[in-house]
């Protein structure tokens, strides 16, 4: 008996141990709630081994059985509340949910939000709980109308049709009849993103800006850690948070590779950049416009140096000409585009390998002639804003969702 009881304690000690060592990845101290950010990188890691495996036995692609955990833990339905009325339809076919705010009694019409959910073009919805959560308090805080758009996602379409699905839902609600039925201001009205979202939202804006019809009918863009470029992938905050949840640099890369059906084989050369060396002659003009030794402050840069291979794989860009494409990469399109964009916000966090392509961006648009705030948080990490309640509620999630309520409040 006595045996049994000490085997039983050996196997646990051992279970727990094992537990810890796969939790415990090395955190800087200056991140926020560090422990709970293991845990949640664990458990995000988890479900990815599954997804791979059910990959490994042909059951389903390893998005689509990703997707399903994600969704099946956070699915949420369209819950009005006194103060909302959460609506699901589709706008010109495009899936939308609609949430609607009280009215001010001062103002009969109100103000608008475009919203596109991140999840690297392949994951999440704008009907999990993370997104109904924040949409449903912009709503509230806002006396707003957000239309928070559910685009098609990898694998089953690719790039550009997530682009198509946004422009496409935002034009058909930027019809007078539409905005008229929500009781929508049409000199109200922005676009917002996180994440994959910020990149189709910075895309929208771009194409919005290059169309007559449409050029001034936003009056904001609100960017949460966009992903905006494809050609470096050792700037700065990709060199310092390599390993850094929940996004790591493989994992971005990927999801690149994903978006444009594009082969694995190339990830690891795309990690050192030989996609885009100085034999490849497509990416040439493109580099002036991400040059990080121009674009970032010394405080971001410190010792970081630029990763330039001299030789590379020029099949790479021959094979996924995407990579250098505005529509994609919104950080790379010149300079005559970038003007008349409209006023903008963009947030970052400080353990993020995305957080240079939004600061490279707030500088350029700022050289365009466009009023930036840049707002940027040294204890935030990738996707923090929408882990705000429990058991995901992070200190920095909350305060990241108040300072970006807060800046629509004043400018949209």
């Amino acid at each position: 008996m006595r045996g049994r009881m000490r085997s039983s304690c050996v196997l646990l000690t051992a279970l727990v141990a094992l537990a810890a060592y796969y939790i415990y990845i090395p955190l800087p101290s200056s991140v926020s709630d560090p422990w709970k950010l293991m845990l949640l990188d664990a458990t995000f890691r988890s479900a990815q081994q599954v997804s791979n495996l059910i990959h490994y036995l042909g059951l389903s692609h390893h998005l689509l059985a990703l997707n399903f955990i994600i969704i099946s833990f956070g699915k949420k339905s369209a819950w009005s509340s006194a103060q909302v009325k959460v609506t699901d339809t589709d706008f010109d076919g495009v899936e939308v949910r609609v949430f609607e705010g009280s009215a001010k009694p001062e103002e009969p019409l109100k103000r608008s939000l475009v919203y596109i959910h991140g999840g690297g073009w392949a994951l999440a919805s704008a009907k999990i709980r993370y997104y109904d959560e924040l949409c449903k308090a912009m709503a509230e805080e806002l006396n707003a109308v957000i239309v928070s758009i559910e685009y098609r996602l990898v694998p089953k379409v690719y790039f550009p049709e997530q682009i198509h699905d946004v422009i496409r839902a935002t034009k058909y609600f930027l019809q007078p009849e539409v905005l008229h039925k929500y009781s929508v201001d049409p000199g109200r009205i922005g676009v917002s993103g996180d994440s994959a979202g910020g990149n189709l939202a910075a895309a929208l804006g771009q194409q919005f800006n290059q169309d007559a019809n449409l050029k001034n009918k936003l009056k904001v863009q609100a960017l949460i850690y966009p992903v905006l470029q494809a050609l470096d992938f050792n700037t700065p905050s990709y060199q310092q948070n390599v390993n850094t949840p929940i996004l790591p640099r493989y994992v971005m890369v990927k999801y690149w590779v994903d978006y444009f059906n594009g082969n694995y084989d190339f990830v690891q050369a795309m990690i050192v950049n030989n996609h885009t060396s100085l034999d490849v002659g497509e990416a040439a003009a493109l580099r002036a416009h991400l040059n990080w030794t121009s674009l970032l402050p010394a405080s971001i840069t410190k010792n970081y140096k630029p990763v330039m291979q001299t030789t590379g794989n020029t099949r790479i860009v021959q094979e996924i000409p995407q990579l250098l494409d505005a529509r994609s990469a919104p950080l790379i399109a010149d300079q005559e585009v970038l003007q008349h964009l409209p006023k903008t916000y963009i947030l970052t966090c400080e353990h993020d390998v995305l957080r240079d392509d939004g600061i490279m961006y707030a500088k350029r648009l700022e050289s365009a002639g466009v009023e930036v705030t840049l707002d940027h948080f040294e204890d935030g990490f990738h996707g923090c804003m929408i882990f705000t309640s429990w058991p995901t509620n992070f200190s920095v999630g909350i305060r990241t969702r108040n300072s970006y309520i807060k800046w629509l409040d004043q400018n949209l």
